[in-house]
């Protein structure tokens, strides 16, 4: 049984006990506990990440009495509880999805070259129209062809319907293709877009008529833009976005991990929706849906409800700063967490009003 002292000086978010409370204030300052960081639905440990809350739960050390009713009623990919192994069934239809196939008409057009259906988009605020997800695929250029060159490029709405496709010329010499992960020939782009022209397009199509220095979170007309890696892209595309209106997966905290090769958009793509990508020739068109499908995953978990009116000021985040360390060396550790705010802006609150 653990002492009312230790209790006293015990995180109520991971759990780590202090020798004084003192430095349990301490770690509250600097640990930006919060309701949307990922948290063990049986014990209520919080984690830095879905992957330390699967450690958690399935091991190499996961806590005993956790991992032994997670085998019994847990989703091993939303890493959710259910009440019994029938509820847990029912679930794994839904949570488990499937690769994407797309043999229609619009897609066929689209592998064929150029398919835009931006201007039925205009205005970004009817179906699917706010969240685009953007993909490119690369080919190589410079003497040994590592310089990553635009050679195709995707663009998605929230119902993974095409709003945008087409093939782009790059302003330099292509040395390498890339064939066997792009499928990209030389005739392919012979008569392609020019990256220029793309750019202008997308920029224009993002920012949706308004200036990209008035671009604000909520309440704007322009596009909240989603990818993994999506710097890359829209360096290689030359294009200019302001960060507050950017989802990135490959950076989203509770995603993200140590290594390059388990935060790659595979991996992601495996252990949060259930299914495998990027075999054989990639297409861009997947990539999209895959990294809509993980935005949409993490913007609609459930959260408890918080005041979240200082989550985008930095220097006041926590809301510590208010408070007399005697004050705070004073409160219990529940009352410590409820003063704690979240170090980034998690997706769910793209959902809310602030």
């Amino acid at each position: 049984m653990e002492s009312a002292e230790s209790l006293r000086n015990k995180c109520r978010a991971c759990y780590r006990q202090f020798n004084k409370m003192e430095h349990l204030v301490e770690h509250m300052r600097t640990s930006y506990h919060s309701s949307h960081e990922p948290m063990c639905g049986i014990c209520k440990k919080h984690c830095r990440s879905h992957e330390s809350l699967r450690e958690h739960l399935i091991g190499p050390l996961p806590k005993v009495e956790c991992e032994r009713i997670f085998r019994e009623r847990g989703c091993h990919i939303c890493l959710n509880i259910f009440s019994s192994r029938n509820v847990l069934r029912a679930h794994l239809n839904t949570c488990q999805l499937s690769r994407t196939t797309v043999n229609g008409l619009t897609y066929r057009m689209a592998n064929l070259g150029i398919y835009d259906d931006m201007r039925n988009h205009e205005n970004g605020c009817g179906r699917g129209g706010k969240v685009v997800a953007l993909a490119c695929k690369m080919v190589g250029g410079g003497s040994d062809g590592s310089l990553d060159l635009c050679a195709r490029v995707c663009l998605i709405d929230e119902y993974e319907n095409i709003i945008f496709h087409t093939y782009v010329k790059p302003h330099l010499p292509v040395t390498h293709y890339r064939f066997e992960t792009t499928g990209i020939r030389p005739e392919m782009l012979k008569d392609a877009m020019g990256v220029r022209q793309v750019q202008k397009k997308i920029q224009d199509f993002l920012s949706n008529g308004e200036p990209l220095w008035k671009i604000r979170p909520k309440g704007g007309k322009a596009r909240i833009l989603v990818g993994h890696g999506i710097d890359h892209d829209l360096k290689c595309l030359e294009v200019d976005y302001p960060g507050i209106m950017i989802r990135d997966t490959a950076k989203y905290p509770p995603l993200m991990k140590t290594s390059k090769l388990s935060n790659s958009l595979k991996y992601l793509t495996k252990s949060y929706l259930g299914y495998d990508i990027q075999t054989g020739i990639q297409d861009p068109y997947e990539d999209c849906t895959a990294t809509m499908r993980l935005y949409k995953r993490m913007k609609y978990q459930s959260h408890k409800s918080e005041d979240l009116s200082q989550v985008n000021e930095p220097q006041n985040r926590n809301n510590f700063a208010s408070w007399r360390q005697n004050d705070l060396e004073r409160m219990s550790p529940d009352d410590l967490l409820r003063l704690s705010r979240s170090d980034y802006y998690c997706w769910c609150l793209d959902s809310q009003d602030i």
